[in-house]
This record gives structure tokens, C-alpha cells and sequence, in this order.
């Protein structure tokens, strides 16, 4: 399939991009390199260009002959949200409606959303299913929770088939060493005890350590990005016979922060001072999710199921690209 990727000079996207054309697809990425790296792109073929501008995404929709498109290009910090709500609004909901309605005039009508599990908020239950209730509380959330409610639209009323997958922690590298994480600034868990590993932080702070779970620290789930990347080829095939899917990108495995850092210790050798500090506000004890719907109707299942294997790539990447893609 002829895939246009934006965002796909990103983490996610650029892994997706490897995976995509591995499996013998054609992609063309299109992204305007604020967050990506164009190194990352390797020799798929790449347009820099805005959402904010209809003519550019039409003019790459035809430079790409696209049959379907995979949407990775947002604002994705959870606290600039909080201090930069119109930014949000602006990149994760009017752009992706220019680019719906583009791709609408352009006869292009297979979509697949990198979407978020921010969206439930705060979960009445753990793991969370697709069926609990949408209850975003940062303006990030809301806006991934706002563009879903678009494609549900779209699909009810213009015929979109369309697959939203809700991610939770993202993490790792490609393990040929190829490509990695490197954002600026970094707010992921993984790379920063990886940092203070590799002695470019002074210390890995544990926000909040009361809280109710075993060890007193926040429990998140992590999911290896090329088993994310598979889950989007997965879905993207799957359009022409669903129509319409909403799927949690998960592993359903939650491990503590202590946990990450035990696991960066035994993957890298290496110690490294870690402080505690005061809980983040809106921090959740526990978010982990049900991978049961992917497994079910896809087939889906992870490649990199362990912590251990998902912290290994990312150390091999990190300590091989101290400075990320400015090495290269």
C-alpha cells in the first residue's frame, strides 16, 4: 500500500516508516522537522511541509499517490498542554481536520491515529479496556479525545475507515541501531535513568514514592515502538474489512519507576544517585492497559514483551548516540 506518514521524521513515526517499508509498503514522510529529525528518515522518501497548510498536504497526498495515510504529527506534552492550550488545539485538532478534509477532496479514505491512553484520565479500572469513559484531564488528552470524535464523524457520515490506537508508554530503539528516542527536551522515563547512567543527568528524581502500589512509586506500562509500529501496519491492513477500529496499544504489564531503574542498573552496569521528590499533580498511582481487543481481532502480540528487552535497545541506542541523531 502507498502510505503517506506525517510526523514520520518522529520516534514513533520514523520507526513505523522502517517497519513499513520492510513489509514492502511505500511511504512518503511528511513532516516540518519541529519535533523529528530528519536523519531518521533514512531513504524513504521525504516532504517538509505544515499541516497548517492545505495545499502542501495536498500536494503530498499526489506526490505520494497515497491510499492511506498514518498520522503521527501532534503536540505531545502532557505539561506544556497545561501552559500552552491553543498550541494543542491548533496542531492535534484543526490541523488534523485540514488534514481530513484534504484528504477527503483528495478521495484518499484510510486513516490511522496515533492516539493516546491520556484520554481516560484518571482510570476507573485497571487494566483499562477501550469501553471505559473518556475522561482526559490535561488539555493534551482532550485533544487527542476531541480528534477521535472527528474520525467518528467522518466515518458516519463520509465513509472513513479509520483505526485510532491508544498508546501508552512508548520506549526503545530499533535494535540494529539505526535509529532511536532523541527529543528535546526529554520527559520519558527510560532515557533520563539512561542519562544519569551514562552521567549526562546528576540524578533520577522518583516523583512521589506513598503512593498505593507495591514499592510506593507510580506503575506505568511500557511497549516497545516497533511493536507499536507493527500494531499500525496491522491496523492499516485490517481498514478495507473493519472500517472502523479503536484499540489500546498495550502489553499489560505495569512496572514501578523503581522498577525501570533496577532494570537500567542490571542493563548498564552502572549505579546512579536517584532523589525523591514531590508527587506530580494529576499523576495517577496505576495506568496499565488491556491489550486483550488487539490480541483478539488482530493478532497482535509484542516482539520486545520484557522490560529487560525494551530498556536493552534503548541503552544500546543512547550510549551509542550520546548527543541522538546529532552524532551522525
Amino acid at each position: 500500500m502507498r502510505v503517506l506518514v506525517t510526523g514520520g521524521a518522529g520516534y514513533v513515526g520514523s520507526h513505523t516508516v522502517m517497519e513499513l517499508l520492510r513489509g514492502g509498503h511505500e511511504a512518503v514522510v511528511f513532516d516540518n522537522l519541529s519535533e523529528g529529525h530528519v536523519q531518521a528518515v533514512g531513504d524513504c522518501p521525504f516532504i517538509r511541509g505544515d499541516l497548517g497548510d492545505e495545499g502542501q498536504i495536498a500536494a503530498a497526498l499526489r506526490q505520494a499517490e497515497a491510499e492511506a495515510v498514518m498520522h503521527f504529527a501532534a503536540s505531545a506534552y502532557v505539561g506544556e498542554s497545561v501552559e500552552e492550550p491553543e498550541k494543542y488545539y491548533f496542531n492535534n485538532v484543526v490541523n488534523t481536520l485540514k488534514l481530513l478534509r484534504v484528504m477527503r477532496s483528495e478521495g484518499v479514505d484510510r486513516f490511522v491515529f496515533s492516539s493516546s491512553c491520556t484520554l481516560y484520565g484518571v482510570p476507573e479500572e485497571v487494566p483499562i479496556t477501550e469501553d471505559q469513559p473518556v475522561h482526559a484531564i490535561s488539555p493534551y488528552g482532550r485533544t487527542k479525545a476531541a480528534a477521535e470524535g472527528i474520525l467518528a464523524d467522518y466515518a458516519a457520515a463520509y465513509g472513513l475507515k479509520y483505526a485510532s490506537l491508544r498508546y501508552f508508554n512508548a520506549a526503545g530503539a530499533a535494535p540494529d541501531g539505526s535509529i532511536g528516542e532523541d527529543h528535546d527536551p526529554e520527559t520519558h522515563l527510560i532515557p533520563l535513568v539512561i542519562y544519569a547512567a551514562l552521567g549526562r543527568r546528576d540524578c533520577v528524581s522518583v516523583h512521589g514514592a506513598d503512593y498505593p502500589t507495591a514499592d510506593g512509586t507510580c506503575v506505568r506500562e511500557y511497549i516497545h515502538v516497533l511493536d507499536l509500529a507493527t500494531a499500525h501496519i496491522m491496523a492499516m491492513e485490517a481498514l478495507d474489512g473493519r472500517g472502523v477500529m479503536v484499540y489500546n496499544l498495550s502489553t499489560g504489564r505495569g512496572h514501578s519507576v523503581r522498577e525501570v531503574i533496577d532494570v537500567v542498573r542490571e542493563v548498564s552496569g552502572r549505579d546512579f544517585r536517584v532523589v525523591e521528590a514531590p508527587r506530580r499533580p494529576g499523576d495517577p498511582p496505576e495506568l496499565v492497559g488491556s491489550p486483550e481487543k488487539l490480541a483478539r481481532e488482530l493478532g497482535w502480540e509484542p516482539r520486545f514483551p520484557t522490560l529487560t528487552q525494551i530498556v536493552q535497545t534503548a541503552w544500546d541506542w543512547h550510549s551509542a548516540h550520546p548527543r541522538g541523531f546529532a552524532e551522525g
